[in-house]
């Protein structure tokens, strides 16, 4: 698909996903599209405060195009207290194999992620830092969403559950609500399981604890009535394989 018409299909994208976006809004994300070839409906960039954000998705999906060369990630171990789940990692991309590198650090504690993806920290500042080092190797000036602490908005804490119809006094199953949040707002479920082992952080959803399982519930319930186009951009994210890229 040519650029000029690319960006097209995102600015018309981000109207039906983003209906409060202003003028200028559409001028950068034109300017954004245009210049790193990002495409919204592949969920490379989001609308969130009032700015435009890259996702890691984005990013990864830009070095590839750009052929990078490889990437390294290493823990700063006088920096990191796995005790207090406090990580510093630091990345370098590599965009030719004759390049000194791009360095990027990412720094992740329970005091800057969200309670959602808690006991991750060391991928999210993993993630974090790949993004920085990616934005410096492919000078892009806006800021990743994955180095915001949290989505705005969105709630932490799972509400009161009714009893069920056991008598026992327990709340329904977690597994029950999950698959009556995908009926109710018609969501893919092979991509919300996609999306929630990624949220997770773990191989497999089997592997992921109650809580995290809990979590995620609850944030995929709050985006979905609050902004379902945008949860459904995050989740077509998910629709092909994620590649690493490799020196």
């Amino acid at each position: 698909m040519p650029r000029k018409t690319a960006v097209r299909t995102s600015i018309r994208r981000a109207r039906k996903i983003w209906t409060n976006l202003s003028g200028e809004a559409l001028t950068r994300l034109r300017e954004i599209a245009t210049q790193h070839d990002f495409s919204v409906g592949a969920g490379d960039l989001i609308y969130l405060n009032n700015g435009w954000y890259v996702t890691h998705t984005g990013l990864i999906g830009l070095a590839r195009r750009k052929r990078c060369s490889g990437i390294h990630v290493e823990a700063v171990n006088s920096l990191c207290d796995s005790g207090a789940n406090r990580f510093v990692l630091k990345a370098t991309v590599f965009p030719s194999k004759g390049s000194s590198g791009f360095v990027g650090y990412g720094d992740a504690d329970p005091s800057n992620v969200s309670s959602l993806v808690r006991g991750a920290e060391m991928r999210v500042a993993e993630t974090r830092a790949v993004n920085r080092a990616l934005r410096k190797a492919y000078g892009i000036g806006i800021c990743s969403v994955e180095e915001i602490g949290t989505l705005p908005n969105t709630g932490e804490k799972l509400p009161p559950q009714k009893a069920s119809g056991n008598g026992n006094g327990s709340g329904p199953k977690v597994r029950d609500r999950l698959c009556q949040i995908i009926r109710q707002h018609k969501l893919d479920p092979e991509l919300v399981k996609a999306y929630a082992v990624d949220f997770c952080g773990t191989k497999t959803l089997r592997d992921a604890s109650r809580e995290q399982v809990e979590n995620f519930v609850q944030q995929l319930a709050d985006w979905a009535e609050k902004d379902r186009n945008a949860l459904l951009c995050q989740l077509n994210s998910y629709t092909r394989p994620k590649q690493e890229v490799v020196a």
